[in-house]
C-alpha cells in the first residue's frame, strides 16, 4: 500500500511540475507548483517525517506561494508586452535542454531498481524527536537565535515607528 501511495504522489508531483513549466498562465503555474509541494509533503509523511511535512506545507505552500502570486500580480504580464527572443537564444535553450535530458537519461540508466525501500528509523522526523534534540543538544544555539530574532523585531519596530512630536 505504501509503495502505491509513493507512486501516486510521485506521478502527481511529476505531472504538476510539467504543468508548471508548460502552463500559459502564470497564476496557473503557481497553483500547479502548490500541488507539487503538497505531493512532496506527502512523500515526507511516507518517510514518517510529520514535522517536515507540516513545515514544508506552511513555508512553501503558504509563504513562498503568496510571494510568488504577489510578484505575478505586480508584474502584470501581458502578451503584447512580451518581447520576442532571438534565434540564438532559442538555439542555446534547445541545446541546454538536450544536454540536461541526456544527463537525466544517463543517470536513470545507471540507477538500479531493486527491492530497496526506504525504511527510516522509527520516529526520526517526528515532532517529539526533533524537540528532544533541539532542547538538549542544540539548546544554546536555539536560544541565541531566538535573542537575535527578538533584536531584529525590536529594531524593525523602532525603524518603522513614527516620531511623535
Amino acid at each position: 500500500m505504501v509503495q502505491y501511495t509513493f507512486y501516486f504522489l510521485s506521478l502527481i508531483a511529476i505531472i504538476s511540475a510539467f504543468l508548471v513549466v508548460f502552463s500559459k498562465s502564470p497564476v496557473h503555474s503557481v497553483l500547479y507548483l502548490v500541488t507539487c509541494f503538497f505531493a512532496i509533503a506527502g512523500h515526507f509523511l511516507l518517510l514518517n517525517a510529520q514535522f517536515l511535512a507540516v513545515v514544508h506545507i506552511i513555508v512553501y505552500g503558504g509563504a513562498i506561494m503568496v510571494l510568488f502570486l504577489f510578484v505575478v500580480m505586480m508584474l502584470n504580464l501581458n502578451k503584447e508586452s512580451d518581447n520576442q527572443k532571438s534565434s540564438y537564444i532559442k538555439l542555446a535553450a534547445i541545446v541546454a535542454s538536450g544536454i540536461l535530458l541526456l544527463t537525466i537519461v544517463a543517470s536513470i540508466k545507471s540507477f538500479e531498481i531493486g527491492d530497496q525501500m526506504v525504511n527510516p528509523l522509527k520516529g526520526q522526523g517526528s515532532v517529539q524527536s526533533i524537540g528532544k534534540e533541539l532542547f538538549s543538544t542544540f539548546l544554546l544555539p536555539f536560544e541565541i537565535s531566538s535573542i537575535l530574532l527578538f533584536a531584529a523585531i525590536v529594531g524593525t519596530v523602532m525603524l518603522a515607528k513614527k516620531e511623535l512630536d
